[in-house]
């Protein structure tokens, strides 16, 4: 196994939203591979996880000594956040002073319960710490403050206000790492305890990004500096999501050709090639809009169960990919339910949802206008979408897992769509929008054989 292999299966294991580590930094900053943990440690922090969820499962009536110890536990001795002097992990009345953020609506004032700081420079604040109650979910709203946000979005103010850029927020179960650049998107990347056993790659991860050397170590290797070079890789990701979503453009515009011709070529009867290929674009446009706006949660709808279950594009993804893996991918190519769900949202998305079980407004705009390209729902021009009937392609679910895949992974890893920021994805379409279809007359061969940016198109004829 390669160590660039390894770093992708235990990034896989982690939550992450935001631009996090690539691949490449870390292979850089770790050419021996992620950190080892020592046999003690592994199996003291797992005896302390146990007697932690047990006491929690109990409902201990010492729950809270408990669950105060085992956060002492991870920070002290798993991340070895606490030198000789115990001068770098502060808490209490040794916080330094200026680490409180007052929200001026409802008069919530955040404070850390624990910090890193560089005792060498003055109590340099390096890493703020909150912790709260093991029933508390880090990404659910608060109630009864009258500050209706989220543990995680209240340290995100708390460390821009302090100009403090790192923090770990935890419940105790979950370990969520947050980078809050000033003027930057914010990344949440989580850990959870009970893995650190499942998956001791985790934990080794946890260590060694988290542990003191990433705060103390040389200016390259901290943790801040192997942030900031994972950031200019971003320009990797949009130049090869861009080719992908070319590529899925290319596959949607093959799967319309065979429709066509399976209907006496009828289907794009009087639709020129320019518009086939705008058409085509556009449905890969709307898919990356809905991802964005399903991770940022842009929309109401986004954590009802119904719409998760027969909407999101995406859950669809995962929905197929399951398919594929319990009979194999050969059975999507026999099922097109995949193309009418696909529709059934994009509508949603333009006219809205008004119904007792699942309400959404109308957005209207031209990107989702259902009367806009008819032929891809199966109607002729001049047609409503409000009046008349839809007969949807027959475009199979291989298909449209490819396009959701095109635009959801890079080197195997699930994009995040909060990463990619409003330029990243304009860059994208904008090398799109130079190409365009033609109608082909003879066989055409698409060489790679060149040093030219540009691949050449021969004929048939023409090679021979």
């Amino acid at each position: 196994m390669t160590k660039q292999t390894r770093h992708h299966e235990w990034l896989s294991l982690i939550d992450v939203s935001g631009p996090f580590l690539a691949a490449p930094v870390l292979e850089k900053a770790f050419p021996q591979g992620l950190e080892s943990v020592d046999p003690l440690k592994r199996r003291h922090l797992r005896q302390a996880y146990d007697e932690w969820r047990e006491a929690l499962d109990l409902e201990d009536p010492r729950l809270l000594d408990i669950h105060q110890a085992w956060v002492e536990l991870v920070l002290t001795e798993g991340l070895d956040l606490n030198d000789e002097e115990g001068d770098t992990l502060r808490s209490g009345e040794r916080l330094p002073d200026g680490l409180s953020y007052q929200h001026p609506e409802s008069g919530v004032t955040l404070i850390p319960d624990y910090v890193v700081v560089d005792d060498q420079h003055e109590d340099k604040p390096l890493m703020l710490v909150a912790v709260h109650g093991p029933e508390v979910d880090l990404d659910s709203t608060i109630e009864g403050d009258g500050w209706a946000t989220s543990p995680a979005e209240r340290m995100v103010q708390l460390y821009r206000a302090t100009e403090t850029r790192l923090g770990l927020v935890t419940n105790g179960e979950r370990w969520m790492l947050v980078d809050a650049p000033v003027g930057a998107v914010t990344t949440f990347a989580s850990w959870y305890a009970r893995l650190w056993s499942q998956e001791p790659m985790t934990l080794q991860a946890f260590v060694t990004l988290l542990g003191i050397d990433r705060f103390f170590d040389a200016k390259d290797r901290r943790l801040p500096a192997l942030l900031d070079d994972s950031l200019q890789h971003q320009d990797e990701v949009t130049d090869a999501l861009g080719k992908q979503v070319q590529r899925a453009v290319e596959v949607l515009i093959q799967s319309l050709d065979r429709a066509n011709h399976d209907r006496n070529q009828e289907l794009l009867k009087g639709i020129p090639p320019g518009e086939l290929y705008e058409a085509a674009l556009t449905v890969m446009m709307r898919l990356v809009f809905l991802l964005s706006a399903e991770e940022r949660e842009l929309m109401d709808v986004v954590k009802d169960e119904r719409f998760q279950a027969y909407y999101a594009v995406s859950s669809l993804r995962i929905q197929l990919r399951e398919q594929a893996e319990l009979h194999s991918e050969e059975i999507l190519s026999h099922r097109r339910d995949a193309w009418s769900r696909l529709l059934a949202i994009f509508r949603a998305i333009y006219g809205g949802i008004e119904h007792e079980a699942l309400r959404m407004p109308a957005l209207g705009g031209s990107l989702f206008d259902p009367d806009r390209f008819p032929f891809l729902k199966g109607r002729t021009k001049g047609t409503s979408w409000r009046t008349d009937e839809a007969r949807p392609l027959p475009i199979d679910n291989r298909t449209v897992l490819l396009l959701l895949d095109a635009i959801q992974l890079f080197q195997g890893r699930t994009l995040s769509y909060r990463a990619l920021d409003i330029e990243s994805i304009g860059h994208v379409y904008e090398g799109l929008l130079e190409h365009t279809v033609e109608c082909a007359k003879e066989v055409i061969l698409d060489l790679d054989a060149t040093k030219s940016s540009k691949k050449p198109w021969v004929g048939l004829e023409e090679l021979e």
